[in-house]
């Protein structure tokens, strides 16, 4: 059966806005959010712990297998830093976020990450890597990169994805 409502991931680097963009959505678009985070947490769909950076190892397999269900029937904003697991089948829509350096290191700075998983996120988001991991796994017209540097850029990406998410119901008959 064919779903009512889309699926977005929302990835990025961690501290770019994923879940602050996800809270700010799911108010006026009706899509639940689903952080993988959470649910690897409440699911344990854990694969051990990474010493070096004080973090869980997510077993992808585990993750994929406990969202199945919900993803089949829609209406989900994917929070997670990684995009490349999903089934390009199971997503519509893939919203890379993008923050400039000095923002992303004062962020991940007030979360007191350690100097190296600071500078490895910082590394990530210099070199690209999760927009290009999203180009290599989706189809370009669905993969959006958009900035995230402030509460205006935030208020734009709603705005400019609740227009795409009424457009994608109205195509499929399940728009006013």
């Amino acid at each position: 059966m064919p779903r009512t409502k889309p699926n977005i991931i929302v990835t990025g680097t961690p501290g770019v806005g994923k879940t602050t963009l996800c809270e700010s959505l799911i108010g006026t678009t009706d899509l639940k959010h689903l952080a993988i985070n959470k649910v690897a947490k409440e699911r344990e769909c854990y694969d051990g712990w990474d010493e070096a950076t004080k973090s869980w190892i997510v077993d992808e397999d585990k993750i994929l297998d406990a969202i199945e269900d919900e993803l089949q029937q829609g209406g989900y904003l994917i929070d997670w830093h990684a995009c490349d697991l999903f089934p390009t089948s199971w997503i519509d829509l893939v919203i890379v976020l993008r923050s400039d350096s000095a923002t992303l290191y004062d962020r991940l700075k007030a979360r007191n990450y350690s100097e190296g998983k600071l500078q490895e996120n910082m590394d990530a988001e210099i070199m690209e890597v999760l927009l290009e991991e999203a180009r290599e796994a989706f189809e370009t017209e669905m993969v959006v990169e958009l900035k995230s540097n402030s509460m205006e850029d935030v208020e734009g990406n709603v705005a400019r994805i609740e227009s795409w998410v009424e457009r994608w119901m109205r195509e499929r008959g399940q728009g006013e």
